[in-house]
């Protein structure tokens, strides 16, 4: 008999993936959004609006979908970037609906025409935004096949940087050339070239890590690389000017270049690369200062707003208001006055939101996006591959380089950029391509946070032969082995035959020191051929 027994089993021992937290921490976003739309319609016509019950139950179909399709094919995803993404979103939403009725206020006052409201458009491109993170969701299960499109991802977003310096698509907007118009829409494609070219660096830093790590000459305490890898930063730098020179923004300058140089520093781990990639852009920006008039406008700006208050200075003069304004707790939504400021629903928000929820509203929403960059790092730290590593650290970074260069120049630390705020300014282009983002960030935390195999030690092995199924077979006696044939001997071999026309003799020699008298068995044996005599001759 012999005992059959299961292989032990390696399947890894999942983790609570903790989606009813998701859930919920969802829900409590959505109800927050719309007890703020409700604050709003309260503070403008003392009566809910319409709409309140419409824009609760949009925003918790969209956000339940983006959630059932994190639980179905992201389950281990991390359960408080979705949440985050959904406040963020849910209160610009808000906040650009308040900026609607202070701008029909605001024409009514002048007799003007009542302009088109904002925030139905931006609820249009918030439902892109979730079925384009839907489908990557459903689409891309895992994100190391992004990999093999390194080289593909590189051409498509040059591509994109290129568009708006076509003379028929480009659009000029406020000073900056980054828009294209595709028939009724005006679309920026910088924001999809930016996740494209993150996808690119990640892929490019993980073929090249090996090369770009090597150290050349040591100058100053830093081991500072050879001249022959400085091509890909050199080619970073010149695109980088020609996006400052060509599209006249500095903050897309900045924010290319920047992440670019971070994702190199994180892939070598050589402080010597941060230093080359900041004298590079200072020199650069230097260099764009002196020759480019809007760009010296905007630093004199920002050195002294009050200069020139009513004309170059009054952005950034009405937003410093409006956040002394606002105080610590804000006037509260609905009873500020943030449409003086403007653009305030694109590149301002952020002072409309400190006008009317104060520093404590500011330091509330600057809290939800560290949240979910401290989290995207967290994904970095935690992934087992290299290329998730780097893309997961690339996506968090341009995240919160984002929010500073766009909340640095609402509050003069920085100079002003045309870079919008993510999830909270209108424009669709940007609220759809962070939607995008938010995705690859759950894809890529589904992989980290997903458990390992447990180790198979002979521990392990004992106990789950132990514990397996055993099965007792009787095995068939055995057949009894064919007799074998018996041997036949070999015939003796015949004696050599010889030539005609010869005669044979067999000769009995005894072997060395035998007795001549022995038996002749003993006796070595020899063959001695003799020439048979011709008939015709006589014998002597």
């Amino acid at each position: 008999m012999r005992a059959v027994v299961t292989a032990p089993s390696t399947a890894p021992s999942f983790g609570p993936p903790r989606r009813g937290v998701e859930l919920a921490l969802t829900a409590f976003a959505v109800a927050i959004s719309v007890l703020a739309y409700a604050a709003v319609g309260l503070a403008s016509d003392e009566q809910l609006p319409s709409g309140t019950a419409g824009y609760g139950g949009g925003l918790a179909l969209l956000f339940l979908l983006a959630h059932l399709a994190v639980r179905r094919f992201a389950p281990h995803a991390d359960p408080l970037i979705l949440p985050c993404v959904a406040l963020l979103n849910g209160l610009g939403l808000v906040m650009i609906r308040r900026l609607d009725f202070a701008a029909v206020e605001r024409a009514m006052e002048r007799g003007r025409a009542v302009p088109g409201a904002e925030a139905p458009r931006q609820l249009i491109w918030t439902t892109v935004g979730v079925l384009a993170f839907v489908a990557l969701i459903v689409l891309v299960r895992d994100h190391t096949s992004l990999q093999q499109y390194t080289y593909t991802a590189a051409a498509a977003g040059l591509v994109l940087l290129l568009l708006p310096a076509l003379p028929v698509l480009g659009q000029t907007i406020n000073g900056a050339r980054l828009w294209i118009r595709v028939g009724p829409l005006q679309v920026q494609p910088s924001e999809a070239a930016k996740l494209l070219l993150i996808v690119f660096f990640a892929g490019y830093f993980v073929a090249k890590r090996d090369v770009l790590a090597l150290a050349g000459r040591r100058v100053l305490g830093l081991e500072l690389p050879r001249a022959r890898d400085l091509g890909p930063v050199l080619l970073a730098w010149g695109a980088s000017l020609a996006v400052l020179v060509r599209g006249r923004d500095l903050g897309s300058s900045l924010l290319f270049f920047a992440i670019f140089v971070v994702m190199l520093y994180i892939a070598t781990e050589r402080v010597s690369w941060l230093a080359i990639g900041m004298l590079l852009f200072g020199a650069g920006s230097y260099v764009a200062y002196l020759i480019f008039g809007h760009v010296q406008r905007r630093v004199d700006t920002w050195l002294d707003p009050f200069a020139d208050p009513q004309r170059s200075g009054f952005q950034l003069v009405q937003s410093l208001f409006g956040f002394g304004t606002g105080g610590l707790t804000g006037t509260g939504l609905g009873q500020g006055r943030p449409d003086v400021v403007p653009f305030a629903s694109t590149d301002f928000i952020m002072a409309a939101i400190g006008e009317e929820l104060g520093l404590v509203g500011v330091m509330a929403v600057l809290l939800v996006f560290g949240l979910v960059v401290e989290r995207g790092m967290r994904t970095a730290l935690a992934c087992r591959d290299s290329f998730g590593k780097l893309l997961a650290a690339g996506l968090s970074f341009a995240l919160a380089l984002q929010v500073f260069v766009i909340v640095g120049g609402v509050t003069g630390l920085i100079p002003l950029t045309g870079v919008t705020l993510p999830w909270l300014s209108y424009g669709g282009s940007s609220v759809v391509s962070n939607w995008v983002l938010a995705a690859l960030l759950l894809r890529i935390s589904d992989a980290a946070r997903r458990p390992a195999p447990a180790p198979v030690t002979p521990t392990v092995v004992r106990e789950e032969l132990a514990a397996a199924h055993t099965q007792v077979v009787r095995r068939p006696a055995p057949r009894p082995a064919p007799a074998a044939p018996a041997a036949v001997p070999a015939p003796a071999p015949a004696p050599a035959r010889a030539p005609d026309g010869e005669q044979t003799a067999v000769v009995h020699r005894p072997e060395a020191g035998s007795d001549p008298g022995t038996d002749a068995d003993s006796a070595q044996t020899a063959a001695v051929t003799r020439p048979r005599p011709d008939d015709d001759e006589a014998p002597r």
